[in-house]
């Protein structure tokens, strides 16, 4: 079922399952919308089965930054859901993609009635702030072409291997110049690591983008999988 296409979803129980399954529906994130902004009240809980949502910082100079994603390993409005009905952030879709909805009334009310679906829940937001906080020490420490490895392999693990993506966007998300970016992605496609055209990249040797990736890729990754294995 689609719902199994979800880490979250999939990993709760069947009972706990069951009682959330009425409160879903069909849910279609359109490439470039933006499902919240700072200090917004948070009407919806968003469970993706495909596409990505990127949780940015917005600066009054109009740059922006992405201290996380929320893929089909995640929920996004997990945190208004459960205490707070505001958003801290800005939240957009970066890649289009379907999945379920559910009013964020409905979700609160089952997480209150429910432990193990309220544990999940608090799970995945410690691990949202884990991925932030990596994030911040990835940026402050790391060169551009270890962070863009690093994010790149995160955006494969929730969207496959070939990403829409330009050269602004990929600089916009991760704080650096363009220049930067495309100087960089030069020298993993001379390399033979990734392929890029028409705002499009595709990793062509994984293992190789994995070896040139700083160790905050695999830090994030081994947060979801021990959230996953409680």
């Amino acid at each position: 079922m689609l719902h199994e296409q979800n880490r979250v979803l999939a990993s709760l129980p069947q009972k706990e399952l069951e009682a959330l399954k009425p409160h879903l529906r069909p849910d279609e994130l359109k490439n470039a919308d933006a499902l919240a902004r700072p200090h917004q009240r948070i009407e919806r809980v968003h469970f993706p089965t495909a596409g990505i949502i990127s949780l940015v910082v917005e600066l009054s100079d109009g740059h922006m930054i992405e201290p996380g994603m929320v893929g089909r390993d995640g929920v996004f409005g997990a945190g208004p859901a459960l205490d707070s009905k505001l958003q801290l952030n800005t939240a957009l879709v970066q890649v289009g993609g379907e999945g379920y909805v559910a009013d964020v009334e409905a979700v609160r009310a089952v997480a209150s009635a429910n432990g193990i679906f309220r544990s999940a829940m608090i799970r995945h937001e410690q691990v949202m702030l884990a991925q932030a906080q990596q994030s911040a020490a990835c940026n402050a420490s790391h060169l551009v072409e270890a962070r863009m490895c690093r994010w790149l392999l995160r955006m494969r693990d929730l969207a496959g291997e070939e990403l829409p993506l330009t050269q602004e966007f990929l600089a916009q998300m991760m704080g650096v110049r363009r220049t930067s970016v495309s100087l960089v992605a030069n020298t993993l496609q001379q390399a033979g690591l990734i392929s890029y055209r028409r705002g499009r990249v595709r990793i062509v040797n994984v293992e190789g983008v994995r070896e040139a990736a700083c160790e905050c890729y695999e830090a994030v990754r081994s947060h979801y999988e021990e959230m996953y294995a409680q």
